[in-house]
């Protein structure tokens, strides 16, 4: 193993098992959350159980989250200059949460006080376990050597190759956070169908298709993941995540291992945080795929060029 040239922060959202990210030179951001009026921290279901914290939601409780506070970024960051090593943040999408401007706008107050330190901060345009599946693989590769630049570098590129589904029970909790438009959610409970829904090139949800139940939903998710998934590499890695629905989880493996035996899956619990927009229930895929670019049409190319260049 090569020598670690960086270090590394991240945040709870990325919904990774606390043993996966559990390492010497990478730091965890807790993002808080308020249930039954006590205020908590996203910690990768250290103090607490997915189960517990799903049921409590199941008996009527709706917690609601909030964006990382600025002393906590300023904390951080400040830890990381006066460690002389070059650091890198990879941010929760900017999409759904302004914790990213807020993460940036600190960067540049602690830069100004030491302008010779390195930090960078990405946005990963990605949610929960798809953002997940890109600080797994960074992990590695700032283990293989990388520099900070280098990591930040291959990360804003490697974001856009997370290919990410999941299927909900209801839109309900989505809208009540104001993930989606009170539009979508109603039409989705008057049609009686399980949602399936993945996030944009911003970083967004978007709503991709229904189900007519959990099982057609979990067969439609192994389905995307063989569309999808990188047929020309050798990383056959899925991240497979569930909000308190082990029996799914099972039911998703098995009908991915139907379709390509060479799966190879890490399973992990969505946390606390993506838990309060999704509910109980929530289940998903993500995997490394073709470049979700590729799909824009002439248009949309001509609008990020132009939005990239101004």
């Amino acid at each position: 193993m090569a020598q670690c040239k960086c270090n590394l922060i991240i945040d709870s959202c990325c919904d990774l098992p606390f043993g996966v990210v559990d390492r010497e030179g990478v730091e965890l951001i807790q993002f808080p959350y308020l249930m039954n009026g006590e205020s908590r921290f996203d910690d990768l279901y250290q103090s607490t159980t997915a189960h517990d914290f799903y049921d409590a939601m199941r008996g009527g409780a709706c917690p609601t989250t909030s964006q990382v506070p600025i002393p906590v970024f300023r904390e951080v960051f400040e830890r990381a200059v006066a460690s002389g090593v070059p650091t890198v943040y990879l941010s929760f999408t900017s999409g759904l949460s302004g914790s990213y401007d807020a993460a940036m706008l600190v960067r540049e107050q602690v830069l100004a006080d030491h302008p010779d330190a390195e930090l960078h901060v990405v946005d990963t345009k990605l949610p929960s376990i798809a953002e997940g599946l890109l600080v797994y693989e960074a992990l590695r590769q700032r283990e293989n050597g990388m520099t900070a630049l280098e990591l930040a570098t291959w990360a804003e590129e490697a974001r856009y190759f997370v290919r990410c589904e999941f299927m909900v029970d209801d839109l309900e909790a989505l809208r009540r956070g104001g993930r989606i438009p009170s539009s979508v959610a109603y039409a989705g409970a008057k049609l009686d169908v399980k949602p399936m829904l993945s996030v944009d090139l911003e970083g967004k949800l978007s709503l991709v298709g229904v189900a007519r139940g959990r099982k057609k939903g979990i067969k439609q998710l192994a389905e995307y993941y063989q569309k999808n998934g990188d047929d020309e590499g050798a990383d056959k890695l899925a991240l497979v995540g569930n909000a308190d629905c082990p029996k799914d989880l099972v039911r998703l493996k098995e009908a991915v291992s139907k379709l390509d035996e060479q799966a190879v899956f890490l399973e992990t619990s969505i946390g606390p945080v993506i838990g309060s927009h999704v509910g109980p229930n929530m289940i998903a895929i993500v995997f490394w795929g073709k470049d979700r670019r590729c799909g824009l049409s002439v248009a949309d190319r001509i609008a990020r060029k132009v939005k990239s260049e101004g």
